[in-house]
C-alpha cells in the first residue's frame, strides 16, 4: 500500500484530537511527526515520529502532505509556502483569511499540480449526515426556510490569544460559522446575498462572539447563528418546508469521544446516544406523519480515506479548494454587511 508521509504543523488541540489519531490509524498514511514550538508531546503520544524544530523542517524533510492546522491568520503564508516547497496540503478551517488569499492558493496548487484540500470535519458529522438525508429525500418539500445553529454557553474568554486577539483570523464567524457556512452551501448550492449582524456580548471580548447571517436563494432563506449564551439547548438544524419540518439537535459525539481518548476503532464508533434523533413532522398524501429518524453514525475516518484516494488515486479531494472559495466569499460578504448594515449580492 503506498504510503502517505505527513506533517502536521502544530500539536495542540487540533493535532491530537482531529488528525494525529486518524493518520496515525489509517494505514495509508505515515505520520512522520509535527512543528511544536515548546514541548516535544507527539514524541510521546506517537514513539517513533519527530517533532519539528522549524516549519523549513518540515518544509526539507521527505513529506508528501502538509496538514497546516495552525491559527486561520497563517494558514495562507503555510499553505503557500508548503505548495511552493511541492507538498500537497490540507488546511484547516476556516480555509483562509479571505477569499482572496484563498483564490490564490487554488490557483497556485494548480499551477503545481498539487492538491489542496480544506478539512471541513463537520461534514462527517452525524446529525449532518442525517440532515443532508433527509433533504435529498424530499419529503419536506421545496424548502422554505432553514436555520444552523451552532450554540454554547461559554462567558469565558479563550486562553489562546489568537482566538481573542483583533488579527485576521479572529471570530466565531471564521470558527464556528465557517462550518455552518460550508454545510449550507453543501445543502442549498452558493447564495444569491448576504445580510449579517455580527456583535460581541462577552465582557471584556474584542472579536465577534455571536453571529446572525442570512443567506438569501430565490425561494429560501436560510440562517446560520453561532453564539456563546445559549444556556438551554436547542435545534441546531431546523428545516420549513412546503410539505412539513424537520428538526435536529447537535449530537455528534466524536469530537467529546476523542478528547476523552477513545478513537474510531470500535464497530459502535460514531453512534449518537438515545434521545437525540431529528424530529420529522410531514404532510403525505393528506396523512400526518411525526416520527424520529435516528441518524448514521459520524466518522471523521472518511474524510482521511477520501484524501488519500485523491492522492494516490487522481481524483478529487474530498472538500476542494474551490469549495473553500465559496465560504470565504460569503464569510467577506457577511464582514462587509455587518459594517455597512446592509444586504450584499454575491
Amino acid at each position: 500500500m503506498q504510503k502517505i508521509k505527513t506533517a502536521l504543523l502544530s500539536y495542540g488541540m487540533s493535532g491530537q484530537v482531529f488528525h494525529a489519531p486518524f493518520l496515525h490509524l489509517h494505514p495509508g498514511f505515515d505520520l512522520r511527526g509535527s512543528w511544536e514550538r515548546s514541548r516535544q508531546k507527539i514524541e510521546e503520544d506517537y514513539p517513533g515520529v519527530r517533532s519539528y524544530p522549524s516549519l523549513d523542517a518540515v518544509l526539507h524533510d521527505d513529506v508528501d502532505l502538509v496538514i497546516v492546522n495552525t491559527p486561520v491568520a497563517t494558514h495562507f503564508d503555510y499553505a503557500k509556502r508548503a505548495l511552493k516547497a511541492g507538498k500537497h496540503v490540507s488546511v484547516e478551517k476556516a480555509f483562509t483569511s479571505n477569499a482572496a488569499e484563498a483564490e490564490e492558493l487554488e490557483a497556485l496548487a494548480t499551477q503545481k499540480g498539487l492538491k489542496i484540500c480544506v478539512f471541513q470535519n463537520r461534514r462527517w458529522d452525524s446529525d449532518f449526515q442525517l440532515v443532508r438525508n433527509v433533504l435529498n429525500e424530499g419529503v419536506l418539500g421545496p424548502i422554505v426556510e432553514a436555520e444552523l445553529h451552532f450554540d454554547r454557553y461559554n462567558p469565558n474568554l479563550s486562553p489562546k490569544q489568537h482566538k481573542e486577539t483583533p488579527n485576521d483570523g479572529a471570530g466565531i464567524l471564521k470558527d464556528l460559522g465557517s462550518h455552518l457556512i460550508d454545510q449550507a452551501v453543501q445543502l442549498f448550492g452558493f447564495p444569491e446575498g448576504v445580510f449579517a449582524d455580527l456583535r460581541v456580548t462577552r465582557d471584556e471580548s474584542v472579536v465577534d462572539d455571536c453571529i446572525d447571517v442570512l443567506l438569501y436563494y430565490p425561494q429560501t432563506r436560510v440562517r446560520i447563528k453561532a453564539g456563546f449564551f445559549v444556556m438551554e439547548p436547542q435545534a441546531a438544524y431546523v428545516l420549513h418546508g412546503k410539505k412539513g419540518s424537520f428538526l435536529k439537535p447537535r449530537a455528534d459525539v466524536q469530537e467529546n469521544d476523542l478528547k476523552a481518548g477513545n478513537r474510531p476503532t470500535s464497530h459502535n464508533w460514531g453512534y449518537e446516544p438515545d434521545g437525540a434523533e431529528g424530529i420529522l413532522h410531514i404532510e403525505n398524501g393528506g396523512i400526518i406523519e411525526r416520527r424520529h429518524l435516528a441518524a448514521p453514525p459520524g466518522n471523521y475516518l472518511h474524510f482521511f480515506e477520501a484524501l488519500y484516494q485523491s492522492l494516490t488515486g487522481g481524483g478529487e479531494v474530498p472538500v476542494p479548494a474551490s469549495d473553500g472559495v465559496k465560504t470565504m466569499r460569503i464569510i467577506d460578504a457577511a464582514i462587509q454587511s455587518s459594517a455597512a448594515k446592509s444586504y450584499i449580492p454575491l
